[in-house]
C-alpha cells in the first residue's frame, strides 16, 4: 500500500500462478488487498489462477470480487484498458472455472 502511494501507481498485478491451493483466508486476503488498492486509487488484476483453483473457489461459493486475467500478458493489457478508462470493471473468475 505504501508503494502505491509513493509511486502514485494506477494499477497493481498480483501473480498467483505458483499457488496450487487457495483457501477462504487466501481468497479473502487477495480481495481485501485489491479493495485497499482501489481505495488508494489503483486498480488490481490477479493473474495466473490455476483452473483447478478457480473451479474450487467457485464450487465452494467463495468470491474474490476482483478483476482476473489468465496470465501476466493478458493482465497487463487488461490493466492498461482499466486505467485508461477504455474498459469497464468486470470479474472473470466464473469464466476461468468453465
Amino acid at each position: 500500500m505504501a508503494q502505491i502511494g509513493k509511486h502514485r501507481s494506477r494499477g497493481v498485478i498480483i501473480d498467483v500462478a505458483a499457488l496450487d491451493v487457495m483457501d477462504s483466508f487466501g481468497s479473502r486476503s487477495l480481495r481485501d488487498l485489491a479493495h485497499a488498492s482501489r481505495l488508494r486509487g489503483a486498480e488490481t488484476v490477479i493473474v495466473g489462477i490455476q483452473p483447478d483453483v478457480a473451479f474450487a473457489i467457485v464450487q465452494l461459493g467463495m468470491s474474490l470480487d476482483v478483476q482476473t486475467a489468465l496470465d501476466l500478458e493478458e493482465g497487463l493489457e487488461f490493466l492498461e484498458q482499466l486505467t485508461t478508462g477504455s474498459l469497464r470493471r468486470r470479474s472473470t473468475l466464473d469464466e476461468l472455472a468453465t
